[in-house]
């Protein structure tokens, strides 16, 4: 959840610092080319950081299940594929990146792409993973609508790469809203019902749903008997 905030933070604070791309029109990877430029690319790997632990922290709850494994490997390819956009700045110029020039630029462009895609899927497949579960049932509307604000953020970056590339930043600003706002309502569901329920316990405990006979208890027969 820290992680969501600083990211969001340090954002904002870029887009203030020279040479002042536009919120609307320039893509988000256009603050990692220029003077502060690694301020961005560090703030890539944190979004990578950041899912790793929110990964981490649903693998926690919950049974073991095909959609949560499933979610998981997909998210954690987005949160991999932000970590490599520090290492292939994109090409600025007139086409804002979607026509690269360079190597670097073109890898930039397709992993970036491969990312939202990726982290799109996880999060579907997560929110219906957590649709089952009674620890989400609260935050379930806020997650739903956030899955949503991604897609449409996806597919709106879909509609500019084609007919013109003035909204190309809002776009994809919208995107990266649905997906950081999805991470943050879901950590905050889950350190909620680890606030309810107490530690965590571990996942053989949780499987089993058996604790071990406390001290002075023996089993006999299947059943339990408890000492004076």
């Amino acid at each position: 959840m820290v992680g969501v905030a600083v990211y969001v933070l340090v954002d904002v604070v870029l887009q203030f610092l020279p040479p002042h791309y536009s919120v609307v029109s320039d893509a988000e990877s256009n603050l990692a080319v220029g003077p502060f430029g690694w301020i961005m690319n560090l703030n890539f790997l944190g979004r990578a950081v950041t899912t790793m632990c929110a990964i981490a922290a649903m693998n926690r709850v919950g049974r073991v299940s095909r959609l949560r494994r499933t979610g998981t490997l997909f998210l954690g390819i987005g949160g991999l594929c932000s970590a490599v956009l520090a290492f292939f700045p994109t090409d600025v110029g007139v086409e804002s990146g979607l026509s690269p020039a360079t190597v670097a630029g073109t890898v930039h462009l397709y992993v970036a792409g491969t990312g939202f895609l990726a982290a799109l899927v996880g999060i579907w497949v997560l929110t219906k993973w957590m649709r089952s579960g009674p620890g989400f049932r609260s935050a379930y509307p806020t997650i739903v609508f956030f899955a949503a604000l991604a897609t449409a953020g996806f597919a709106s970056l879909g509609l500019t790469a084609v007919s013109g590339q003035n909204l190309l930043g809002l776009a994809e600003r919208v995107c990266l809203a649905g997906v950081l706002g999805w991470v943050l309502v879901v950590c905050n569901a889950i350190r909620r019902l680890s606030r309810r329920s107490g530690p965590i316990p571990p996942a053989s405990t949780a499987i089993s749903g058996q604790a071990p006979p406390s001290a002075g208890t023996t089993v006999q027969g299947g059943q339990r008997n408890v000492g004076s």
